[in-house]
């Protein structure tokens, strides 16, 4: 193993793993003793070693753990009517109504429209939010729309093998039709990109435009219990797993 790891001047890894709410320092010791935590990708199974927390990547299970406490991420449950920026020169409603308790300065990870509600995320990490934001990175969000008409058993092959928009071919990675019924349906779609409004105009594209769409995942993050307007920090294993969906 890297002596690095080693340095007297380092923490404790359980110490380090408690503080990062992995769980009591004794649980902690339990997971190195059994193998299941790795510095860098290496297997440590061993009490007594100490790391410098800002330099390495540790793991738990495989899941990447955040041990940096000045990094503030949360997930809000975006209302109708709210726009997505931090303040609104017309007067709307914006997100800066909801991140009052926070001293840290918040941006958003992407953009829901204002008649879209659900998960929408907050962070001051930079490098989170635009690897998050990337196309490339592919993250996956969940959405769950109700749509005019009853929709046909196939549109879901449909939306599977692509739709043509004006800005280039959209296809989902699932759906799933949940609910038919007379004048609506409601369809949950996952897709791996963002563009503007990238589900309602795929929707208009096949003839059943959304009267109502809430987002209810973005990457690992789902909304849980919060209600409208509700927002809660992620925990260090939620944040993690997010990290690692942006391939930090």
């Amino acid at each position: 193993m890297d002596l690095e790891i080693h340095r007297p001047e380092g923490v404790r890894l359980q110490k380090v793993l408690a503080a990062a709410g992995v769980g009591s320092r004794r649980k902690c010791e339990v997971l190195i003793e059994r193998g299941l935590v790795t510095v860098n990708g290496e297997v440590v199974d061993q009490l007594g070693v100490r790391v410098n927390p800002a330099e390495v990547v540790i793991e738990v299970k495989g899941k990447r753990i955040s041990v940096d406490d000045d990094a503030v991420t949360v997930v809000l449950n975006k209302p109708r009517g709210v726009v997505s920026t931090m303040s609104d020169p017309q007067g709307r409603p914006a997100l800066d109504t909801y991140v009052r308790e926070f001293s840290e300065r918040l941006f958003h990870v992407g953009r829901l429209d204002a008649e879209t509600t659900g998960v929408l995320l907050l962070t001051n990490d930079g490098e989170l939010a635009n690897r998050l934001a990337h196309p490339t990175h592919g993250v996956s969000k969940v959405y769950i729309a109700k749509v005019t008409g009853a929709v046909p058993a196939n549109l879901c092959t449909r939306l599977r093998a692509g739709v043509d928009l004006d800005d280039g071919p959209v296809r989902v990675a699932s759906c799933t039709i949940l609910d038919v019924s007379k004048g609506h349906s409601l369809v949950e779609v996952e897709l791996h990109e963002g563009r503007n409004r990238i589900v309602r105009r795929m929707f208009d594209k096949v003839g059943f435009p959304v009267v109502d769409l809430v987002r209810t995942r973005f990457g690992p993050v789902t909304l849980g219990n919060l209600g409208p307007g509700e927002l809660r920090r992620l925990d260090r294993e939620e944040l993690g797993s997010l990290m690692q969906a942006a391939g930090l």
